[in-house]
């Protein structure tokens, strides 16, 4: 994208030297000489944006000179001044399940912009676009060396047509790039070669000019690359196609916490172990829609894998982003990975310049701040549904018997406080947990059985210390005659080929191998749910025991229903310690105190005999991990195999939808649309669709795994002769709205309260009888009825799905109503032309006494204004009403007119209908 030079009002525009380069960049020290503030103690991660002001201000975009004061005005309102400003990232990262959906907008508004008078090619990217295919393989086939060609020979069977779509887009589209299937992981690209730390651009007088990378990305774990200190975080698919045609993304100056770390990792400790402690402190903190950055002596100690992991997990403790500043370790991980020497020179020559470089006397002003001394961190998991329940390791297998209590409906607690009470010592209860045997086996399952263990995910396969590590600990425990226990469904996704390859030069993946921990395809698998089947006599045994099974994964995500639809508890843990549970099998034992099996003399072996030293990681990291490896491995990466190449597409600026297609369809956003807008209108008597409790996710919302027969998606495919074994998951299938929103609030575990303990997507409809969600809408919008939904706290927590927002939509739902909202859902809903509202004055669905039979009246949305209260009545079914006040979170003037439109996406293509005459 070329950079227009418009009127240098504040002479900040100069020029840096770098070697025999001269590049144009914009200078926030020159800003400050000006006059404009002082920015001398701003946060790096929001000295980027304030350079993003500079640079597009001389652009000549609407961005006002009081837009760059109000930088200096936060740092002396000691880190608080929510003006809204107009953002314009550098470029854009998509993966697959939500690129696809993107790019399938993006083929219906050249049909829109058509329709209304435009130009086809008005429609293309104006920043640069990767997208990365990586949530498509599924763990088919594990355990044998056969297990990765087979599974990418499955995958490109299953989503031939999604891979030709995606294809054409890449030939029709300007500035869009594909990384096939089985290279890696979107985030791990990112880090390792897409990312750049100080991004270049030619102007229009043909000027070098410098800036900060940035982006913006389809997925919540874009936040990952933060760690290289380049800025980025998760938007939904809506946001992101606005962005990459020229919309700026409208954003409120955000709160800066700063994060200190100090002290080192200690021996027998892991960087997973010390982000799970850091996402449990930040989620009780309370962070979301602000900026975490990272500071402190720690730093120095912490090398850059480390950051990315911590970087990585944002959306779990719930923050925009969590920003490293470049230092020495940022410009020594470019080098390893093999960026050019000139870009690393550029780097360090431009974070020293402009005020971004992170060293000993780094002390910026943040809104608020805490601090961890990373000494104190011991090894840990978390889990069973949250990635904040922390757990340090000792205690795991005592938490588990909690969590089987609370399955089984036993209250301990309460028991043993009466007893105490009373006198005696407490009475132990019986033992809850249940067991199984398995048909056709000599073993039997019982609650905490590990079914899977998966070393999985961008979030740790992407750092070779944790890694190389699980190596070690396969080798030893080969070595003493160990291997996973028979009922445990072991799998190796990396994220990238380079981690293959230090696996394998450094001679681990053999033992990985020797365990069960083959190589089962580069992608994201276990994590995005794409697990696979279990055995289907374990499968049957989980359910008829109503066993209580686990997972253990080296991800980021262990939602309800997430990992797997046999599997109860979910745990998030290091490489290392996945290896671990899978040759213990079960989360019962306590790892920490007794043995994982027995070695070749029948002679107990316990987790310590296995266990690697840091030297002896660090030491092999040296050796193995190497740039020729990174600069080898991604000198093709846009090529692909074989069987990428020889997919076939045809040469058309415009999509030919094919009308038998299950995986691509029109969507009908934009059928029929004209040029004029609707002005905000009161909702008067909606009915209840759900009613929701605590932390629902847009796992729960809109799930991406796989789905059965007799659910509405899959009576949907069946009835166009789609055989059960075919129907692929949510997650491939987001290109078809039929499917996707039939698939709307029906997780396998989430539990609508207007229905007794029912799991699943069930509600009422209009009739009063139990149906599916899908249903009770078609019927509600037959009769002309509106809905909305109530929630609890953090509504929408999880990934950046925009289909959780557009499967509302299509619901028929215009309005939800919750206690809070994370942040990327809250701005997604408003994409798609749906308001979110937040109770106030403590009111909650619970307070209330709602159970869903209620009528709801919004008022006051004429002429609403952002963050507007507006007074709502909820009337219950027997006559009575109650009138409450409820926050618009309709956060900025430009989301008041998204509403207007429609969405965001009617908002962008109305105005460049305009815009072409």
């Amino acid at each position: 994208m070329a950079i227009n030079v418009g009127t240098d009002t504040a002479n900040t525009r100069k020029e840096l030297v770098v070697g025999d380069k001269t590049y144009a960049y914009y200078s926030i020290p020159a800003a400050q000489e000006a006059g404009l503030g002082d920015f001398s103690r701003l946060p790096a991660a929001l000295k980027v944006v304030l350079e993003n002001m500079l640079r597009f201000e001389d652009a000549g975009f609407t961005i006002s000179v009081d837009d760059i004061k109000a930088f200096a005005e936060w740092g002396a309102k000691g880190g608080r001044n929510p003006r809204e400003i107009a953002y314009r990232p550098a470029r854009v990262l998509m993966q697959d399940f939500t690129g696809v959906p993107a790019v399938v907008d993006l083929a219906a508004m050249r049909d829109g912009i058509v329709g209304l008078g435009g130009d086809a090619q008005q429609i293309n990217p104006l920043n640069p676009v990767d997208l990365v295919i990586d949530h498509s393989v599924m763990i088919d086939e594990f355990g044998n060396p056969r297990a990765f060609q087979m599974n990418v020979d499955r995958e490109y069977e299953r989503n031939m047509e999604r891979y030709t779509f995606l294809k054409w887009g890449q030939n029709a589209f300007n500035n869009f790039r594909v990384v096939p299937p089985g290279t890696g992981i979107c985030h791990q690209v990112n880090v390792e070669y897409l990312a750049q730390t100080v991004w270049t651009d030619t102007d229009q007088n043909g000027q070098n000019v410098a800036y900060p990378d940035t982006l913006v990305g389809t997925d919540s774990h874009t936040t990952m690359v933060n760690g290289l200190a380049v800025l980025g975080w998760g938007v939904g698919g809506i946001e992101a196609e606005a962005a990459m045609l020229g919309q700026p993304i409208s954003m409120l100056i955000p709160e800066v916490v700063g994060f200190k770390l100090t002290g080192e990792m200690v021996e027998g400790t892991t960087g997973t172990d010390l982000v799970l402690k850091v996402v449990e402190m930040l989620r009780a903190k309370g962070v979301v829609g602000k900026f975490v950055e990272f500071y402190g002596s720690g730093l120095d100690r912490l090398p850059l894998a480390d950051r990315a992991t911590i970087a990585n997990m944002a959306p779990e403790y719930g923050a925009t982003c969590g920003f490293f500043p470049v230092d020495g370790e940022t410009l020594r991980y470019l080098r390893n990975t093999g960026r050019d020497e000139d870009r690393i020179a550029l780097v360090e020559a431009y974070a020293r310049e402009n005020g971004f470089w992170r060293d000993g006397d780094y002390d910026p002003i943040y809104t608020d701040t805490l601090e961890l001394d990373m000494g104190t961190i011991v090894p840990a998991i978390s889990g069973p549904k949250r990635p904040q329940d922390y757990t340090s390791l000792d205690q795991a297998a005592t938490a588990f018997l909690d969590v089987v209590n609370e399955y089984r409906g036993i209250d301990t607690t309460d028991a043993a406080e009466d007893m105490a009470a009373e006198g005696p010592a407490p009475i132990e209860p019986s033992d809850p947990r249940k067991s199984a045997p398995v048909e056709g086996e000599a073993y039997t399952l019982r609650d905490g059985s590990v079914v899977i263990a998966s070393i999985t995910s961008c979030t740790n396969t992407s750092n070779p210390y944790v890694m190389i590590g699980a190596g070690l600990v396969a080798r030893k425990a080969r070595a003493l005659g160990l291997t996973r226990k028979p009922w445990v469904k072991t799998s190796l996704a990396p994220g990238s080929q380079v981690v293959s390859a230090y696996l394998e030069a450094a001679g681990l993946q053999e033992d990985l191998d020797a365990i069960g921990f083959n190589l089962v395809g580069y992608g994201c698998t276990t994590c995005i749910g794409n697990s696979g089947p279990l055995q289907p006599e374990i499968s049957k045994a989980i359910a008829d025991g109503d066993l209580v099974a686990t997972s253990v994964l080296s991800g980021n995500r262990n939602f309800e229903g997430r990992i797997s639809p046999d599997v109860r508890a979910n745990y998030l843990a290091s490489p290392p310690l996945v290896v671990a549970y899978a040759l213990a099998g079960d989360m019962n034992i306590d790892i920490t105190t007794e043995p994982l099996g027995q070695d070749k003399d029948g002679k107990d072996v316990f987790l310590r005999d296995i266990w690697p030293s840091n030297a002896e990681i660090a030491e092999l990291v040296k050796q193995t991990v190497t740039r020729e490896a990174f600069q080898s491995k991604y000198a093709d990466v846009f090529k692909g195999d074989d069987k990428w190449q020889a997919v076939e597409v045809t040469d058309a600026e415009t999509y030919d939808w094919p009308a038998n297609s299950t995986y691509i369809q029109n969507p009908p956003y934009f059928r029929d649309m004209g040029m004029e807008t609707k002005a905000i209108e009161d909702i008067e008597g909606a009915r209840v669709l759900a009613l929701l409790g605590d932390m629902i996710t847009t796992d729960h919302i809109s799930p991406a795994g796989s789905f059965k027969q007799d659910t509405p998606a899959g009576k949907y495919l069946v009835d166009r002769q789609v055989a059960p074994r075919e129907f692929n998951s949510y997650g491939s299938r987001r290109g078809n709205h039929e499917i996707m929103m039939r698939g709307t609030f029906a997780n396998i575990r989430i539990k609508n309260e207007m229905l007794d303990g029912v799991e699943g997507g069930y509600t009422l409809g209009p009739d009063g009888a139990q149906t599916s969600i899908f249903e009770a809408s078609m019927a509600y919008q037959e009769a002309g009825i509106q809905l909305v939904v109530f929630g609890g706290e953090q509504y929408g927590a999880g990934s950046s799905r925009d289909w959780a927002a557009k499967g509302t939509n299509l619901l028929g739902v215009k309005a939800v109503i919750a206690e809070s909202f994370e942040r990327i859902h809250r701005s997604n809903l408003v994409g798609m032309g749906i308001i979110p509202f937040e109770f106030t004055d403590g009111d909650t669905r619970k307070t209330l006494g709602l159970t869903g039979d209620e009528t709801v009246s919004i008022h006051g949305l004429v002429g609403v204004q952002p963050l507007q209260e507006v007074p709502c009545t909820i009337t219950r079914a027997n006559g009575e009403s109650v009138q409450i006040m409820l926050k618009c979170r309709i956060d900025t003037a430009v989301e008041i007119e998204y509403i207007e439109n429609g969405g965001v996406l009617q908002y962008v293509l109305r105005n460049l209908a305009r815009a072409a005459g």
